[in-house]
């Protein structure tokens, strides 16, 4: 097929890219910075500039194209309060201009990259695709952790209501956790942070993700785009854990010592107000107010068991797939 597609500089995108180039496909892929996209020329991929706010440029370069996998989005999640138009510009605006786009130009199909942060807090429970949140019904409204979690909601409503009203051509993917070689997420950073000596205590000990290898996601996506139902949502998420139960299995294929204490909320929440400098020296964002709200006893977990049967997915187990991030970290 000849994919267009958004996002394809970023971690996920960038595997996905390569996964579908290795199947024979032709992709063009979206770019702002063509500093950041030598990778992508390397590997056959066509290059063409630009962004997600105008439309009918999107619908120029989109015309002709088989497929479209619209992955751009912006995660970041303990920002600073000035971030937040930024990430719904880029989430909220840039989702509906491209689907849009895709409807204009008649791209036979589509798939959005969603993520399992739509359903929030699961407060423990496992999510399935059709997962109501507990607070959508809430008098006081619904209860986002961060501005990430927010405007995907958003653009996931967004996505489906082009579906419904529009006969959008889209299959949508929710990807849980996911991590792998250069992971520079706050998860990565939590590893490497434990692996590098730096943790006395376990953050956010009781934080539940899924925790899936990058590689494995981006065979995900290729499956739905090729195997998946228009309308149906696709959970990708290979198991649930715990940060504890995380890093214990780095410590398991590596030897070193889980650290025996959790840290305490409290701590980070007494230094809040000098959030930018603590940020800095714990490699952590800024924002520590809304990065305890989307992790302190918060749990994003979800069930991939349609995907499994429906889609014949197999990622690896965590432990595998972990000890091949490692190796190829070099931290083995």
């Amino acid at each position: 097929m000849k994919i267009f597609m958004t996002g394809a500089t970023g971690f996920i995108g960038g595997a996905t890219a390569r996964h579908l180039v290795e199947q024979g496909h032709e992709l063009t892929c979206l770019v702002r910075d063509r500093s950041k996209a030598s990778e992508l020329e390397a590997i056959g991929c066509t290059l063409v500039d630009g962004d997600l706010s105008s439309r009918p440029r999107l619908a120029e370069q989109m015309t002709g194209h088989d497929a479209l996998v619209h992955n751009a989005a912006l995660y970041e999640v303990g920002i600073p309060r000035d971030r937040a138009p930024v990430l719904r510009k880029a989430n909220v605006e840039g989702t509906a201009n491209t689907l849009e786009a895709a409807l204009e130009a008649g791209v036979p199909r589509v798939l959005y990259v969603s993520t399992c942060a739509v359903f929030g807090n699961t407060h423990r429970e496992i999510a399935t695709e059709d997962f109501r949140r507990p607070d959508l019904d809430s008098p006081g409204g619904m209860e986002f952790t961060s501005v990430y979690e927010e405007t995907k909601y958003e653009a996931h409503q967004i996505a489906l209501n082009l579906i419904k009203t529009r006969n959008l051509p889209c299959v949508v993917v929710q990807p849980g956790g996911v991590y792998g070689p250069d992971d520079h997420s706050e998860l990565g950073s939590t590893i490497h942070q434990f692996l590098d000596g730096k943790l006395p205590m376990v953050p956010f000990h009781d934080f539940g993700t899924g925790l899936t290898h990058v590689e494995d996601i981006a065979a995900g996506f290729a499956l739905a785009l090729d195997k998946g139902e228009v309308g149906e949502c696709y959970i990708l998420n290979q198991d649930n854990y715990t940060m504890r139960q995380i890093l214990e299995m780095v410590g398991e294929i590596t030897g070193k010592k889980v650290p025996k204490r959790n840290m305490p909320t409290g701590i980070l929440k007494a230094l809040r107000p000098v959030g930018p400098l603590v940020g800095k020296i714990m490699d952590q964002p800024p924002n520590l107010a809304e990065l305890i709200s989307s992790a302190d006893g918060v749990t994003f977990w979800a069930d991939a068991s349609k995907a499994r049967r429906d889609l014949g997915w197999t990622p690896r187990e965590a432990k595998a797939g972990l000890r091949d991030t490692l190796a190829a970290e070099g931290r083995l």
